[in-house]
């Protein structure tokens, strides 16, 4: 042994990072979790997007939030920071993958994906509270009827969530852990689930996985982001840290280490520490390679009319597969979260910029009074609703170290197409003619972010790869079991892992990895 301040240190504490927490304090092991992001109690999240010191995540400007956008020349990407990691600010749900998902990319022929996977999902769903949403919204009810005129009725469900359901506003005791874990207060549905959820329903990972491996002696430590990694002569890591909250910076030692920070956290590290000759530089060649989406198109409505209240409800609510490989799914925001208005413009399915602007020059001549009633609405939130439509189509990017106009960190992350890949789009056809039935039937128009219409730059809050699968490290970064090809003792266990594209919200399906990946440590002798 080599005498570390640390059996395992996690960098990051998300599902990867939660996860593996819990698993390996189990297992009796010293464990300490870094997090860049501070912890949150109830009270601490944000009332609504329009407190950027509380909601967003930019340092820079005294923003300490769970949200943070990153922008690259050829995607936009939404994440999440915080201590519980993306699961501060995603909608929710926890759907399965489809059974393509399991036969694709880097890692098809490495393992039975879907049998292995199956009983981990299983734990995964338990662990996390899995619940069907038990409220329909307006905002379902025309999305049924959508489904009904597509013939695809069969094909839409009220979303499976990680939400608990019990007497709205009313505390209990934790029903999930034998009473083991944090009091429960059941979901108002205020819609607020991704501003942070300062009822206490939501079930986020510091209050079930995070919370237990706390129980069991691990450490968490916010507000403190790796810099540097390094081997020791003795044996094991270097970390050298640095206090996201201006404390300064030390290092730590351990024997093992996992890195869990989510692409944006893992890769741009990773890649550092290849650069860099006292760091890591026999990491794979791939690091950074096929980073994916899950092809995503947000697309907002805006209905200046609408009488009900479109911010009653959980974030995402229901779901309608409209083929084998995409389905859409409606998206709120709660009371006041209105922020976004400042970044959105009409929504125009066109390839070129001059032929956006048109298409936006036509449709407001069309129907001026409408789009003047939409563009000053007062109460946005109230009267919008998201699109959220995805496939699982693949198409890949690579992240390197670089400048561009658009650097996504201090240090230049830029995206770059793979050989042979065609560009993210943000325009896809059935997004498009569905996002405009939905606005038809409630008067509304269609609406994306400014990124879209202006620059064609698509949007994604599942951003996925960068440290895939491969037998051997030509072939990728890490092995079927996460281990770090050329390192013994580093793993990935995030996001970054996922080696094809789920074509749903990844969150399931990290935790599953994440469990099966424990499933082969063995117990501290």
């Amino acid at each position: 042994m080599s005498n570390a301040d640390f059996d395992w240190i996690i960098v990051g504490s998300g599902f990867g990072g939660s996860v593996s927490a819990l698993r390996l304090a189990e297992k009796g092991y010293r464990v300490l979790v870094v997090e860049k992001g501070k912890r949150f109690g109830k009270k601490d999240f944000a009332k609504n997007n329009w407190d950027l010191k509380r909601w967003m995540w930019n340092p820079a400007l005294g923003m300490k939030g769970i949200f943070q956008m990153s922008f690259f020349d050829h995607v936009t990407v939404l994440h999440g920071v915080g201590v519980g990691g993306g699961s501060l600010t995603y909608a929710n749900t926890l759907p399965t993958p489809s059974p393509n998902f399991f036969t694709r990319g880097s890692w098809a022929d490495l393992a039975n994906w879907q049998e292995e996977l199956s009983p981990h999902y299983d734990t995964a769903l338990r662990m996390l509270g899995a619940a069907r949403n038990p409220r329909e919204t307006k905002s379902d009810r025309v999305l049924l009827d959508i489904a009904k005129e597509m013939g695809r009725e069969d094909k839409f469900d009220l979303a499976r969530v990680g939400i608990y359901f019990g007497q709205p506003g009313r505390k209990a005791s934790d029903p999930y852990f034998g009473g083991d874990g944090p009091d429960r207060v059941g979901c108002t549905f205020c819609g607020a689930c991704m501003t942070g959820c300062r009822v206490g329903a939501k079930n986020t990972l510091d209050r079930n996985y995070l919370y237990l491996a706390e129980r069991l002696g691990a450490t968490v430590r916010p507000e403190t982001e790796v810099v540097h990694v390094t081997e020791r002569e003795q044996g094991g890591y270097a970390l050298r840290v640095r206090s996201t909250a201006g404390r300064g910076s030390e290092t730590l030692t351990a024997e093992k280490v996992i890195f869990s920070g989510g692409v944006l956290g893992t890769i741009p590290l990773l890649l550092r520490m290849k650069a860099a000759r006292d760091g890591l530089p026999r990491l794979s060649d791939r690091t950074g390679d096929f980073v994916r989406t899950n092809n995503e198109a947000l697309i907002g409505i805006i209905s200046p009319k609408e009488q009900d209240d479109l911010t009653s409800g959980v974030a995402i609510s229901s779901i309608l597969h409209t083929d084998e490989h995409s389905h859409i799914e409606p998206v709120r925001y709660g009371k006041g979260s209105s922020f976004f208005r400042l970044m959105s413009a009409p929504h125009v399915n066109a390839p070129t910029l001059l032929a956006r602007l048109r298409g936006v020059g036509s449709g407001l001549l069309r129907n001026p009074a409408l789009w003047a009633r939409a563009v000053t609405a007062r109460q946005w939130a109230r009267k919008s609703q998201v699109l959220l439509y995805m496939r699982t189509l693949e198409s890949t990017l690579k992240l390197r170290l670089g400048r561009s106009l658009t650097p996504a960190f201090r240090q230049g992350l830029v995206s770059e197409l793979s050989p042979g890949q065609e560009a993210p789009t943000a325009f896809m056809e059935e997004a498009t003619e569905i996002a405009e039935r939905y606005a038809e039937k409630v008067g509304g128009v269609p609406m994306t972010l400014l990124t879209e219409t202006l620059m064609g730059i698509p949007s994604t809050a599942h951003i996925l790869g960068g440290a895939c699968m491969g037998a051997d490290a030509g072939a990728g970064v890490i092995d079927p079991l996460h281990r770090v090809h050329g390192y013994d003792g580093l793993y990935v266990i995030d996001g970054a892992a996922v080696s094809a594209n789920p074509g749903v919200n990844p969150s399931l399906t990290i935790t599953a990895l994440a469990e099966r990946a424990m499933s082969f440590i063995p117990a501290k002798a």
